[in-house]
């Protein structure tokens, strides 16, 4: 898999810090399953936050912040535990994400978003205002132009997609702040399957969106 688009330096320091939303962490993680180029600057950032911590003078941990992080450790432990799932879950969605699909592909529930766009909005993840689901777009449909009132990470799991910014393929991430409009679109022969993970609603540039954006809760 050759990536071409990564994590900012600034993402990749909140999620090795632990700062991330639960919703932007798991899009980052599954990225990261993904990119040796971010898995490498992330150790690099968790060996130098190390040696910063080592530097400073020792303190007293009480005890229950000590248990409350062993406990931390050992969920996380258990929650990217690798579970067995098959064969085309395992192609299309990595390990970081696949405990919160459907063990079988065909058994997600999309729901039509737009014609030729469904979506499914992944449970039990913590998102703020925003939102973290999959979308699952047909080939040359395009996304309403759009900007945003917070960070967006869209992951592509499958297929591909171009706007403003470039071409994105599978295992590219799209790491774009309040500063960015943008109109996508699937531009391969088979469906871009998505991963996104947003901070607040989306900023549709129509009226017609803004409609839907009320239905469907984008």
């Amino acid at each position: 898999m050759s990536i071409h688009h990564h994590l900012n330096d600034a993402t990749l320091m909140a999620y090795a810090a632990g700062t991330l939303s639960e919703s932007m962490n798991l899009v980052a993680a599954t990225h990261l399953s993904l990119c040796p180029v971010c898995r490498q600057k992330v150790e690099q950032m968790e060996t130098i936050g190390a040696g910063s911590l080592e530097s400073e003078a020792l303190l007293p941990v009480r005890t229950e912040a000590l248990n409350q992080v062993m406990n931390l450790i050992d969920l996380e432990a258990e929650q990217t535990a690798p579970e067995p799932a098959n064969d085309h879950i395992k192609s299309v969605f990595p390990s970081p994400l696949s405990q919160f699909v459907p063990k079988d592909y065909e058994d997600i529930p999309w729901r039509s978003t737009a014609p030729g766009l469904k979506s499914f909005v992944l449970p039990g993840i913590q998102s703020r205002s925003g939102t973290v689901r999959l979308f699952k777009i047909a080939p040359g449909v395009t996304i309403p132009e759009h900007g945003h009132g917070g960070t967006e990470l869209t992951l592509v799991l499958k297929g591909s997609f171009s706007d403003e910014i470039g071409r994105f393929k599978a295992g590219d991430i799209a790491d774009l702040d309040g500063d960015i409009d943008h109109q996508p679109i699937a531009d391969s022969a088979e469906e871009c399957i998505c991963l996104i993970a947003t901070e607040q609603p989306l900023r549709f540039k129509n009226m017609v969106p803004r409609i839907m954006q009320y239905f469907v809760g984008m």
